[in-house]
């Protein structure tokens, strides 16, 4: 059998960078402190679970930020509201940020644009951590745009400028789709494309693969976005494709007749998985 591991499979810089962050804090802390995550840092269950057994925190609401006393509380990569950042200076606790870079850049974006009047649509998924987040950062007027039946019900002011962004790990070929659908309306658009150019690589190269294989593994959390994006992508160019998040979800008997697999992996999948992953379909096969 031939294996073909996607080269961009794997951490992408945002997330190495937010996971170094969260280890270098471990390093430093003294006896006592107490070290929090708002929200799990990135969205792989296997990461989540060592730095737990480490002594990292996870937050998950408002309400427990609500109650700490004290402490150092990380902001995780994909960003978070405005107003979470008002709550932590008002406890006077100590904020790591460790939110993408390019995450952060949209919120500088959808800041700057909303104070010059502009309304604020954003394409991706309105449950989205990273898109709650950008939407904190864009003031009243704002709206979350997800597919096609969004796109073609939108509607606000004629004289309304508006500017488009979108959550850094949408399908690029949906988002173009979406936005040409937006303009056809006849407002004055601004369209800011905001995908980070390791999504599109990653996209391009998983579909690339897949276009060229009979079996394709996705490799990522159930949670993560970018990785349901590469499923999406994959299985639509080979109906043979698995998405698992680690080696226990796969099942061997399915590559039984097949002669070329590719790999792939979402941002936040660690390299042991991936490469557990790649080392048992070798030996195995």
């Amino acid at each position: 059998m031939k294996v073909i591991k996607a080269k961009t499979a794997g951490f992408c810089f945002g997330v190495k960078r937010a996971v170094d962050t969260v280890y270098v804090q471990l390093d430093k802390k003294k006896d006592g402190e107490r070290i929090y995550t708002y929200g799990p840092i990135i969205h792989n269950e296997e990461v989540i679970k060592d730095m737990e057994a480490k002594g990292v925190e996870v937050l998950r609401s408002e309400e427990e930020l609500e109650k700490l006393q004290g402490g150092t509380v990380i902001i995780r990569s994909h960003g978070v509201e405005k107003r979470i950042y008002d709550i932590l200076d008002e406890k006077h606790v100590k904020i790591v940020d460790a939110t993408c870079p390019f995450v952060k850049k949209i919120h500088n974006i959808v800041q700057e644009q909303n104070r010059e009047g502009r309304y604020i649509v954003i394409i991706g998924n309105p449950e989205h951590p990273e898109v709650r987040g950008i939407k904190g950062w864009s003031g009243e007027e704002v709206c979350v745009i997800q597919d096609r039946a969004d796109a073609e019900k939108f509607s606000v002011d004629a004289n309304k400028k508006i500017c488009i962004v979108s959550q850094t790990t949408f399908n690029y070929n949906k988002f173009k789709d979406l936005v040409e659908i937006i303009s056809e309306k006849s407002y004055d658009v601004s369209v800011l494309n905001t995908i980070c150019n390791a999504t599109k690589e990653r996209q391009t190269e998983a579909q690339s693969i897949a276009e060229t294989v009979d079996a394709m593994i996705v490799i990522g959390d159930k949670h993560s976005s970018n990785t349901q994006k590469l499923f999406e992508i994959c299985h639509g160019a080979c109906n043979n494709t698995y998405y698992i998040q680690t080696l226990d979800d796969l099942d061997l008997n399915q590559l039984g007749s097949v002669e070329t697999v590719g790999i792939t992996a979402g941002a936040s999948t660690p390299n042991n998985i991936i490469e557990e992953v790649q080392n048992n379909v070798r030996i195995i096969f």
